[in-house]
């Protein structure tokens, strides 16, 4: 069954997009949300002018995201642990660790838009890259050094 999608749609489509669904799915699920109409010439010209509205606040979005990547090049974080004489933290800096210091530095940055291999296991300075957006990814400085004794 054919249908005009009202709504984005993860793993289905994007607004305005014609998907090809199973007549269940779309009897039970789809259309009673209202995530989804018939193709008719009318919801065709409803959809292109909410899909024109979506793609213009889509646009402002990555352009603020943007602003924001740029603004994290310029920062680094600074996350203290206990290490041993080597440099060897006894613990690790996990994505969860990074994103929470970039919050506190007034960052809206959530632990899955870190990406790390591994978690940092040593002291020393890296560079983290994050993923804001499909289109917009950043990279900023992570400063792992030893805690001061108590």
């Amino acid at each position: 069954m054919e249908l005009l999608l009202k709504k984005t749609i993860d793993k289905l489509g994007r607004v305005g997009d014609v998907v090809n669904v199973a007549p269940g799915y779309a009897r039970n699920y789809l259309l009673p949300l209202g995530l989804a109409v018939p193709i008719t010439k009318a919801n065709l010209v409803e959809i292109e002018k909410a899909r024109a509205a979506a793609f213009a606040e889509e646009r402002a979005r990555v352009d603020t995201l943007k602003e924001l990547a740029q603004r994290l090049a310029e920062t680094s974080v600074t996350i203290e642990g206990r290490a041993n004489e080597e440099g060897h933290l006894f613990g690790s800096v996990s994505a969860a660790n990074i994103a929470e210091a970039l919050r506190q530095k007034g960052f809206p940055i959530e632990a899955k838009q870190v990406r790390l291999e591994q978690a940092l296991k040593e002291i020393g300075v890296f560079t983290v890259d994050l993923h804001l957006h499909a289109e917009v990814n950043a990279t900023t400085k992570v400063w792992v050094v030893q805690a001061k004794p108590m």
